[in-house]
């Protein structure tokens, strides 16, 4: 597995105001990396420095073996804008071969690049239309496809799935998801639940500081595990009713209705106890997930 993208000391001033703080970090070619963080965190500042349109105040930045806004850089990687938009008078596919042509394809290759990237995102049938004729997450996924032209080797979306209806926003994300052989994507979003099903590595951003996170804890090989359970309703004593099952050497609500239950493991996998157990209890329960959600890594209370 090959580094994309290598990160060394990044800080960036806007005049007296720090907006990126020693960030480090390196993004390896394969599954999609999310990059979270409120408003005002630096994710803008660090998407642009990637994309070359600024520079860092100090530190280093690689990106395929070169500067940011490098020549070389060309076609390899892309970045889609939260508001990118279709113009309306033009068919779809004849504004994406426009684009290929800004990327020096003739007008033949343009033609053909134009009709496999919208195979690509599953939307060959309407390269005829206009953007007024689709909803608005079909001309999300075009948009998508206008990221792909050229086969770039990191693409970078920002809010992705923002504003989407739930079923458009899965179809957003079932394309990431399966076009993460084609290249490497970097997400931003304020989703988590939607970043945790799709990425295995969280880069978080807050007051142009930098963490780094696993979407799935791997303790294959630890002695302890941990799950978390979100029940449906507020039940009395959780807490202790959980604590007192063989296995469980700590338990804690992360937030309401939220548990986060380390364990040690057995040869009887503590899903099926702590199935059986909320049976037992009476209780209704929404999620059980293995390990920590990614929400609660990021933002969990000190108490594990």
């Amino acid at each position: 597995m090959s580094t994309l993208i290598h990160a060394t000391g990044l800080t960036k001033l806007y005049g007296n105001k720090l907006a990126l703080d020693q960030v480090s970090f390196e993004i390896q070619q394969g599954a999609p990396v999310a990059l979270v963080g409120p408003n005002g965190a630096g994710k803008t500042t660090l998407f642009s420095l990637l994309c070359g349109y600024i520079l860092p105040t100090k530190g280093t930045l690689n990106i395929i073996g070169h500067n940011p806004g490098s020549s070389d850089l060309f076609g390899k990687l892309s970045a889609l804008p939260q508001d990118a938009q279709l113009d309306p008078r033009f068919s779809i596919a004849h504004q994406l071969a426009f684009y290929g042509q800004l990327q020096g394809l003739s007008n033949k290759q343009s033609q053909a690049e134009a009709i496999r990237v919208l195979e690509l995102v599953g939307l060959a049938d309407v390269a005829k239309q206009r953007s007024d004729d689709l909803s608005h997450g079909m001309r999300k996924r075009v948009t998508i496809g206008q990221a792909l032209i050229g086969k770039p080797q990191i693409v970078m979306l920002d809010e992705a799935t923002a504003g989407l209806d739930p079923i458009h926003a899965r179809e957003v994300r079932e394309v990431v998801a399966n076009l993460s052989s084609e290249a490497t994507f970097i997400l931003s979003s304020h989703d988590l639940t939607e970043l945790e099903r799709l990425c295995s590595h969280v880069l978080h951003l807050d007051k142009g500081k930098l963490t780094e996170h696993p979407t799935h804890s791997d303790n294959n090989e630890l002695e302890f595990g941990f799950i978390t359970l979100l029940l449906s309703e507020h039940y009395p004593d959780v807490e202790a009713k959980i604590h007192a099952l063989a296995q469980v050497s700590k338990v804690y609500m992360s937030q309401a209705k939220e548990y986060v239950i380390e364990y040690q493991k057995t040869a009887t996998p503590f899903d099926i106890v702590i199935l059986q157990h909320c049976y037992q209890q009476g209780w209704r329960y929404r999620q059980l997930v293995n390990g920590h959600t990614l929400e609660n890594q990021i933002f969990k209370q000190e108490q594990v």
